[in-house]
């Protein structure tokens, strides 16, 4: 339906004349009466007829103004609320991302971006890289964290930050007391793990698989706050990322050194949406901040 013709009949049919509705819509009572008669024609039947000095809706006419009213209504709506996402006063960021980037790279600029736009609504997952790789792809999520390199060419990769794993204890731990370890002292140490298949579990496997080093994971979790809550309450070991270790005694592990680059993904050829443009800008900016503070 054409909304410049449904339009110039509503106005017509709220004046009750073409010369009023003309004068309102800032159009001669030529061009008017063409765009009426281009309408009529469209709908292969007359929707005015003359009336004394003015002009009366015929009964296609009548419907017309009554589904057309509804039609410009939701138009006018709808622009009302694309504008408003192109200005940041409402929208909604799907982002994804693992649990490093869920529980202590994202809320940062979150928080900061929310406090210039209270509006903007944050709808976030939590799931491994692989997973939140697939959600992207999907469509389930415009934007993810995830530990680089990415798998899937169909995804824009922009880098955001180096992330160190590193080893923490429990405080009565007895290699809480060290500051510093060689990697054959971890041989058959009970050891919190990430959940198999994950990519941080695979990185930290392969690093102490390079290093001939055996540990005894005895349980996997995906949560990193509960891979440090039972840390404490088991007297355990964990590789967690840098990031989570604050506070707690970190054991320098000499000759291991394992670190991951975290990255920031949106599907090649899509466009994301004006919240989710802005947001990756904001967490880039904070992910550079969070790199200089280490």
């Amino acid at each position: 339906m054409d909304l410049l013709l449904t339009r110039s009949l509503l106005a017509v049919a709220r004046d009750g004349t073409i010369s009023k509705a003309a004068t309102r819509l800032g159009v001669s009572q030529s061009a008017l009466s063409r765009r009426l008669q281009q309408l009529s024609t469209q709908l292969g039947t007359e929707v005015l007829r003359p009336s004394g000095r003015g002009v009366v809706l015929t009964e296609a006419g009548r419907l017309m103004v009554s589904e057309g009213t509804v039609l410009v209504e939701r138009f006018e709506r709808l622009k009302a609320e694309i504008v408003a996402q192109l200005k940041l006063e409402t929208g909604t960021v799907r982002i994804g991302g693992g649990a490093t980037a869920v529980s202590y790279l994202l809320p940062e600029a979150m928080a900061r971006f929310r406090k210039r736009h209270p509006s903007v609504r944050f709808h976030l997952e939590e799931a491994g890289s692989r997973e939140v790789e697939a959600a992207v792809l999907d469509d389930r999520v415009e934007l993810g964290v995830v530990t680089l390199p990415v798998h899937a060419k169909e995804l824009e990769v922009m880098p955001l930050t180096r992330d160190r794993i590193v080893l923490v204890a429990a405080a009565e731990h007895p290699l809480a007391k060290q500051k510093r370890v060689v990697p054959k002292d971890l041989a058959g140490q009970a050891l919190i793990g990430f959940e198999g298949g994950s990519a941080i579990r695979r990185l930290i496997d392969e690093a102490l698989r390079a290093a001939d080093v055996a540990v005894n994971v005895v349980m996997e979790v995906r949560s990193i706050a509960a891979i440090l809550r039972l840390v404490d309450s088991t007297a355990s070991l964990a590789f967690v990322s840098d990031m989570s270790a604050q506070g707690r005694p970190v054991i320098e592990v000499r000759g291991l050194c394992i670190e991951r680059e975290l990255g920031l993904v949106t599907r090649r050829g899509r466009p994301v949406s004006r919240a989710a443009s802005a947001f990756a800008a904001e967490l880039a900016t904070s992910a550079a901040k969070k790199s200089a503070r280490r």
